[in-house]
């Protein structure tokens, strides 16, 4: 099969755009379906409700574990085999899940399914040496709009499949398709043979010369980590305030989840416009609409139907700023150097997923301490600390 080393430069197919916008989609999704499963599961094995947010939490620990320590292998090893080893590690992790007989094994299950989840992060860069200079913006774009069509979509159509079948039904669907993407990959991937210069230890030393030597990363991930805070702050919390103040059941929460499906529509729009050189444009409008939606949440805190019709507004606002944020941060880090897209992504993706994790913790802290009212607060503050630090970036770069 020819390599990706004879293929690069030439643009990819619509076909390929989309089996990898697809997988990122599938793959990605395993990180979020226990976040509206945590009560059933919880119950299952034994979990404490004290302890029940380690559901969640393994599973992101992994995820960045596998950011810091297994992405950063995409630069060294062949890529198209990394992707499968990764993915049949998730496979075997879900079903780890659902015969996990107590909640120790379930939450190392939960560990080892984050870990293996990264492949996502290997696709996505994988993606951009398939891609021309000309219209990598778009396929980034493209990809990353699957990606976090997977994020969107699993919260609401895990609260749908468990109201009807259980949770366990949920990881036991999820491992089947997994497995046949598997295969499907290993058969229709072109093969990515980095040509490495360094050994893997020296290679994870080199990601923090890589954090000290690249200003432009250490921004954008800042960036996206403030976007991304405000983000988990808002789909932590949001789900209690329908639940308190609307009265809403598990499936109308499910269908609330679903507006925020419509702010993936950024993605692709940003990528197509950072390739005509508006990415610093976009980059300040995408922080300024983030805090407006809160701003909106804010202003509207009663509970009438105007209240929840506007609350649909700001997810799918604050969607599309965070998404698209996303994509013009992975194109400018992208941009960098081919040879070292892997570990650029990773550090990218583990900084602003550690903004997510205080995100969330944010939210649960705020919202019991402070209400509905304290929570949007802090995320309009979350933005516009993103604004500040992006008021310096032209004299920044004019330094650099």
């Amino acid at each position: 099969m020819e390599t990706i080393q004879r293929t690069e430069g030439k643009h990819i197919s619509s076909w390929m755009i989309f089996l990898l916008a697809a997988s990122c989609g599938l793959i990605v999704a395993n990180l979020y379906y226990a976040q509206t499963l945590i009560g059933p599961i919880s119950a299952d094995t034994g979990l404490s409700a004290a302890a029940a947010g380690l559901i969640v939490t393994l599973t992101q620990i992994g995820y960045v574990l596998g950011l810091l320590f297994i992405v950063p292998l995409s630069d060294i090893i062949e890529n198209r085999r990394l992707a499968v080893i990764s993915l049949i590690v998730v496979v075997a992790a879900l079903i780890g899940a659902i015969f996990a007989p107590n909640a120790p094994l379930f939450l190392i299950a939960s560990l080892f399914i984050g870990l293996g989840s990264v492949v996502a992060q290997i696709l996505v860069p994988y993606a951009t040496y398939l891609a021309s200079e000309e219209q990598r913006g778009r396929v980034v774009g493209n990809v990353m709009s699957g990606l976090l069509l997977g994020i969107m979509f699993a919260r609401p159509v895990a609260s749908f499949i468990a109201s009807f079948w259980g949770w366990k039904t949920v990881f036991l669907l999820s491992a089947i398709v997994i497995a046949l993407l598997t295969v499907l990959l290993s058969r229709v991937l072109p093969e990515r043979k980095p040509s490495p210069a360094i050994n893997y230890s020296k290679l994870l030393l080199s990601l923090i010369t890589l954090l000290r030597q690249t200003p432009l990363l250490r921004r954008r991930a800042i960036y996206q980590a403030c976007l991304f805070a405000a983000f988990s702050l808002f789909w932590t919390t949001v789900p209690l305030r329908l639940i308190d103040e609307f009265g809403m059941s598990q499936q109308g929460i499910a269908l609330f989840a679903l507006a925020g499906v419509g702010g993936a529509v950024a993605a692709p729009i940003a990528g197509r416009l950072a390739d005509k050189g508006l990415t610093r444009l976009l980059t300040g409008l995408a922080m300024l609409i983030a805090a407006l939606s809160f701003g909106l949440a804010y202003l509207f805190q009663n509970n009438s139907t105007t209240a929840l019709a506007l609350l649909v507004v700001v997810a799918i606002l604050l969607d599309m700023a965070v998404s698209g944020n996303l994509v013009l941060g992975q194109r400018a880090i992208y941009s960098l150097g081919s040879e070292t897209r892997g570990r650029l992504n990773g550090l990218f993706m583990s900084i602003f997923f550690i903004g997510g994790a205080i995100g969330s913790s944010l939210g649960g802290w705020s919202y019991v301490h402070g209400g509905w009212s304290f929570t949007t607060l802090l995320g309009i503050a979350l933005p516009l600390v993103a604004l500040l630090y992006y008021f310096t970036e032209k004299r920044a770069l004019a330094r650099t």
